[in-house]
């Protein structure tokens, strides 16, 4: 049997896809959903399209943590819409780049972690999509930890980092200059160890002024959908 590790992309991308189906089916007419920049939430826009002009959906409507998933829902019709139109959400539908087993999180790959958290936090249920490569059995064994940081901060944050063992790297862009997320913060990737308590590094980088946001998803999740060679899979969270 394949390992996570040994996957072929397209054998992943049709994970992506089965997960991102299951998920796109527990929308439901009425509903205020929120969409994450994940590209295995972005792969549940088709999903979501075909269900609309099925007629499945009235009433339904989308809000967006990026500008891109904002333009995949409106090239498919349909509607989008702000957080001011609807505080509350009833399903937000996310991917994640790392998942523990307790159902923690690892966001921000895209650069879209800040907004992603807003929604995830707005939502009555938070429903994160993924591919049985991303389970993981502690967070940072697998993936980098997005920390966004106001650049007017940013030579102490990084300093902060690295006191508590970050090994931070900024984000750059292809022309070197370094990624701006599109509140206009920057990224530093964080090779921490393995976690042994994702919630304590959590509230330490929450106290922080210049941090505007991190990737680490403590306790948000409702649900985790996972795809695999075995089919999709619900699984439990907390604990």
């Amino acid at each position: 049997m394949n390992t996570p590790s040994t996957f072929s992309p397209e054998d992943t991308a049709g994970f992506k896809r089965a997960a991102a189906a299951h998920a796109a089916a527990m929308v439901e007419p009425g509903m205020a959903v929120g969409m994450g920049h994940g590209s295995t939430a972005v792969a549940a826009v088709p999903f979501l399209a075909e269900r609309a002009e099925r007629g499945e959906l009235p009433g339904t409507f989308f809000v967006p943590a990026a500008h891109f998933m904002a333009e995949a829902l409106r090239r498919t019709g349909l509607p989008v819409a702000g957080l001011d139109d609807a505080p509350t959400l009833d399903i937000t539908i996310d991917g994640a780049d790392e998942i523990d087993p307790v159902g923690n999180c690892i966001k921000g790959g895209g650069g879209a972690l800040l907004y992603e958290k807003i929604l995830g936090q707005a939502a009555q249920r938070l429903v994160i999509v993924a591919d049985v490569g991303k389970l993981s059995p502690r967070l940072c064994a697998r993936h980098a930890l997005p920390v966004e940081i106001t650049p007017f901060a940013l030579a102490s944050e990084l300093r902060f980092l690295r006191q508590i063992g970050g090994n931070p790297t900024l984000r750059l862009r292809p022309d070197g200059d370094p990624m701006r997320t599109e509140r206009g913060n920057v990224i530093a990737d964080c090779a921490f160890d393995p976690l042994q308590d994702p919630a304590a590094l959590a509230t330490s980088l929450d106290a922080r002024a210049g941090v505007a946001g991190h990737g680490l998803f403590v306790g948000l999740a409702s649900l985790i959908v996972v795809a695999g060679p075995d089919g999709v899979r619900e699984l439990a969270v907390g604990g």
